[in-house]
Parts: structure tokens; C-alpha cells; sequence
């Protein structure tokens, strides 16, 4: 068995906020400071100040009342900014704008996070009705229709591991019922299904694929409307034709107008 090699330097400190932060990412609820001490292994007295600083640098937020804290979307921020990130969005907005337009219904783009789903673009349509996904928005990955395209559209290797780290976070996980979702999901090519958050919405999720392995995956939050002609079958078509356009311009960099 190998061993994992020794760091070469160390920060203290630094360790001390990456373990704070990997861990409150991590947690679906804010965290006292029992619950923090004990999950990063340190007393409360080493992270006291830690907790402090982040505070103040606005990497945590304290709950309401008494209720712990909680990462605050400053790292997702700063992701954001990073070139290869912000010319992804760039990228694929005006393909999701095309989308909202022709189907009526709000999309938006979501990628992976270790157990969860991230929405990290949004396009609204232009009617009144729609609903819209806040960027920034979690969900944990095998509860989201978006996170079983991801999780589908990996090499098995890939798919096991994000399994293994999901597992252990959620101890009721019905692994083999969720295996056989994701081998439906492949094999159509999208994920259909009813709203895991709001009565009446069906998601509707295509991955968006590079050398074959999902990078992200687009959702439309589909509400049928009385006034509109689009159906649920013209919406998956508009969908899987978009996620092919956003493939082809991460693959090969081309903006294709196609009508």
C-alpha cells in the first residue's frame, strides 16, 4: 500500500483555514464550534481565531441566531473569476439565452462539487412564468436530476469515486437504486423527472460533454403552461441541441449559429 508522502512545508495557520473550509463546504448545515473542532480534529481554542479572521474576511457568515457557521459565496466568487471558468460562461450564455427564448422556460448551468451540484450560470426566458435557479444554488448530487447527468456521463472509474464520497456523506444512500437511474440516464441521453424541491416542475437535464465525459450539465426547470406551445418533448429537443452547441464550442472553440 502506498503511503501518502510527507509535505515538503507547512503552514499551520493555513492548514487550519483549508481544514475549516473543506469541512463547512462539505457540511449541509451550519456548524457550531464543537462541530468544527471535531471535524477538523483541533481544539476550540487553536480555531477560535481562525474563525474569527474568516469571519471578517468574509469567507463564513454566522447563522441566524445561535445556529453556527456557514461557507458564504466568496470562494464560489473568486472561482468565477478565473479565466478558463469565466470564458466557459461566456461562451455558453448566448447559447442559453437562445434556449430560454425558444422554449420559454428559464435554464441554467450547473458543475460538479464534490457531493453537490453548483449552479454557476443562468439564462431567464422572456415570458412571465419561469423558474429561476439562483447562481450559487446547491443541492446535494444525488438529489438533483442535474447531478445524475453528471454522475452518469463519467468513465466508471470517475462515477465510483464521486459515489464513494457521496456515500460518505450520506448514510442512507441507496447506492444500487441510484446505479440503475444513471444507467437509464445514459442511455437515453437526458434525465426527466419530477422536481426534487417544487410541486409541478419537471427538470429536464442534458450533459454538456468534453472527449465524452460530462464537464457540466445544462437544466430547464419546466413548468407547462396553458398559453404556450411548447411541449415537454419540443423542450428536450431544444435542450439536447444546445448541450450539443455548448459541447462543440468547449471541444473546438467555434460559436455555431445554428437555427
Amino acid at each position: 500500500m502506498m503511503t501518502k508522502p510527507a509535505p515538503k512545508y507547512r503552514a499551520p495557520a493555513l492548514d487550519k483555514g483549508l481544514d475549516i473550509l473543506e469541512l463547512l463546504a462539505s457540511a449541509h448545515k451550519p456548524l457550531s464550534i464543537v462541530e468544527i473542532s471535531e471535524g477538523v480534529g483541533r481544539s476550540r481554542g487553536e480555531i477560535f481565531r481562525m474563525l474569527q479572521v474568516l469571519e471578517e474576511r468574509d469567507y463564513l457568515a454566522r447563522a441566524e441566531g445561535d445556529g453556527g457557521y456557514c461557507i458564504t459565496p466568496r470562494l464560489f466568487r473568486l472561482a468565477m473569476e478565473q479565466p478558463p471558468v469565466k470564458s466557459a460562461i461566456e461562451a455558453t450564455l448566448p447559447v442559453m439565452h437562445r434556449l430560454a427564448e425558444t422554449t420559454e422556460q428559464a435554464c441554467h448551468l450547473v458543475v460538479p462539487s464534490r457531493d453537490q451540484i453548483v449552479v454557476i450560470a443562468r439564462a431567464d426566458p422572456p415570458g412571465e412564468i419561469a423558474l429561476v435557479v439562483r447562481i450559487g444554488h446547491r443541492r446535494p448530487m444525488s438529489q438533483a436530476t442535474s447531478g445524475h447527468v453528471l454522475l452518469a456521463f463519467q468513465d466508471e472509474q470517475m462515477r465510483e469515486h464521486w459515489l464513494d464520497i457521496i456515500a460518505s456523506q450520506e448514510a442512507d444512500l441507496d447506492r444500487k437504486k441510484l446505479t440503475r437511474q444513471l444507467a437509464q440516464v445514459r442511455s437515453q441521453g437526458y434525465a426527466c423527472a419530477r422536481s426534487h424541491v417544487v410541486d409541478a416542475v419537471t427538470d429536464i437535464s442534458a450533459p454538456v460533454l468534453h472527449h465524452g465525459r460530462a464537464v457540466c450539465a445544462l437544466t430547464v426547470p419546466f413548468i407547462e403552461q396553458r398559453a404556450s406551445a411548447q411541449t415537454r418533448q419540443r423542450t428536450v429537443e431544444s435542450l439536447c441541441k444546445a448541450t450539443t452547441e455548448i459541447s462543440d464550442i468547449l471541444q473546438y472553440g467555434v460559436v455555431t449559429q445554428r437555427r
